[in-house]
């Protein structure tokens, strides 16, 4: 699982991702919020630890933006600000859960797993952009009721598209998180192209509005007309 730490303090950042990874949780670590807003946009995390006592845009304004753009990643507030109108603003904000400093690492750990449940469970069976369906237990894809046939590679690169829609998924991304190559010396580029490619055809050649484009020099997006 992937944690994105929002953490400006270095002593803590360095201690959470120690701590994180011997648990084995893959972890990026972000000391701002603006670098951590860019992050959540155009890569995926199981879960969100944010600070908010941030240099320039503070947690509360960056929680604001994310769930403003309707992103579902679990949030964990960790701060020192320990007040009962602290926490309620906090949640209120979008936080999912809420840690005071000092806390106890155990309970952290705890926390995020709790999280990433109910994230899981809460998660619809069925993913939509305009007139596309996609059925995630039956596995099937239809548009405008028409079924589309797609490999497993092509129901996954959709489905990780359809979960990001409106974001600007970079190759790399869907390099680690499509076709899970972390270690690979050369990039997969082409190979993404090539299906990207595919996926288009079959779910755009029939239909006037177009779904699939792409961001020249960036990546690809999924959205209901152009971007």
């Amino acid at each position: 699982m992937r944690i994105l730490v929002v953490e400006d303090e270095q002593k803590v950042a360095d201690a959470l991702r120690e701590g994180l990874e011997a648990e084995k949780y893959e972890v990026v670590v972000e000391r701002t919020g603006e670098a951590a807003f860019f992050r959540v946009n155009t890569e995926t995390f199981d879960a969100v630890l944010l600070d908010l006592g941030l240099p320039g845009r503070d947690g509360l304004e960056i929680l604001r933006a994310i769930r403003a753009r309707e992103l579902k990643t679990p949030v964990l507030v960790l701060t020192a600000r320990d007040s009962l109108q602290d926490r309620v603003t906090g949640l209120d904000s979008g936080a999912d859960d809420y840690l005071v400093k000092p806390f106890a690492f155990a309970e952290l750990i705890a926390r995020i797993r709790a999280l990433v449940r109910r994230g899981r469970s809460a998660e619809s069976p069925r993913l939509a952009a305009g007139d596309v369906d996609v059925d995630l237990i039956t596995r099937t894809v239809t548009r405008a009721g028409t079924p589309i046939d797609l490999t497993v590679r092509e129901f996954e690169l959709l489905v990780y598209l359809l979960r990001h829609q409106g974001q600007v998924v970079p190759r790399e991304t869907l390099a680690r998180d499509v076709w899970k190559e972390t270690s690979r010396t050369t990039p997969l580029d082409n190979v993404i192209d090539v299906h990207i490619a595919r996926l288009r055809r079959k779910v755009d050649a029939d239909f006037p509005v177009k779904m699939i484009h792409t961001v020249r020099g960036v990546g690809f997006m999924l959205r209901e007309g152009e971007p």
